[in-house]
């Protein structure tokens, strides 16, 4: 009864969260768009693409950060003003920016849940293994055929998207090469993340190298599972992962994004 108890209040926490999170009237920096016709999903996506101010100077080919939340009125603007900026002090190497917009985010950024509390926070939930395989097997050839890529890429998200992320890294590390998930719902499922850590990570693929950053506000619906990973990850001893925890305990849900955003760029896109 008392797990029912806390699981509901992570879901309250959540839903409040979200529906007092107002995105600041961040400018919007030149970019571009276009609409892809899903298949997989059965849909058209909106993809917004930010390209480093020296692309159209040169032929060079270029990392690719891909963002959940991608959308000119979800977290897009912000994170492209931060990209350029960091660019530009060069604190960080140059990268294209591919921001997915949502349109039904609760299914997208969930796995499957056997809890009755997280299915009543959409209609539909439990897509992001079919939202994984419209990344990979859509949007990645289409960004490849239009911007001059290299095959590094990264992804970075918060809250639901940190959630995907997350599932992401343990159940199919070779999509990526960097992660970053700020504050990940890893409540979800009865934290089914963080209990089965352990086993996924006992399968990591060997040889290539990935990197994985990670946060928590104080939240303790976050914060005490992405401990808990720290913990897993720390016993895994990983030979080419490269990891690194960093709560944030005076940030709230709603603030860490922005608050730490910088240092997990700078951190995860420097190449070692």
């Amino acid at each position: 009864m008392k797990t029912m108890h806390y699981l509901a209040l992570c879901i309250l926490i959540f839903l409040s969260s979200c529906a007092s999170k107002v995105q600041p009237n961040d400018p919007v920096p030149m970019h571009e768009s276009f609409t892809l016709d899903s298949k997989l999903l059965g849909e058209k996506r909106i993809i917004n693409i930010w390209t480093p101010s020296e692309y159209s100077k040169n032929t060079t080919s270029y990392p690719v950060l891909y963002m959940a939340d991608g959308g000119i009125k979800e977290d897009f603007p912000h994170l492209a003003n931060t990209v350029a900026k960091l660019i530009k002090d060069k604190k960080i190497p140059a990268v294209i920016l591919v921001g997915i917009e949502n349109t039904q985010r609760r299914r997208d950024l969930t796995g499957f849940t056997n809890v009755e509390e997280d299915k009543k926070i959409a209609a539909v939930v439990g897509g992001s293994e079919q939202f994984r395989n419209f990344i990979k097997d859509e949007l990645f050839p289409e960004i490849n055929a239009k911007y001059r890529t290299t095959s590094e890429k990264s992804i970075i998200g918060e809250s639901l998207a940190g959630l995907f992320i997350m599932e992401t890294f343990l159940t199919a590390p070779e999509m990526f090469d960097n992660y970053i998930a700020i504050d990940p719902s890893l409540w979800w499922n009865n934290h089914y993340l963080t209990s089965t850590a352990k086993d996924y990570l006992a399968k990591f693929p060997a040889g290539t190298k990935k990197k994985l950053w990670f946060a928590s506000s104080k939240e303790p619906s976050t914060s005490e599972f992405t401990r808990q990973i720290s913990q897993t990850l720390n016993s895994a001893n990983i030979p080419n992962l490269k990891w690194n925890y960093s709560p944030a305990p005076t940030e709230e849900h709603s603030t860490v994004f922005r608050a730490v955003k910088e240092k997990a760029l700078v951190w995860t896109l420097n190449r070692d």
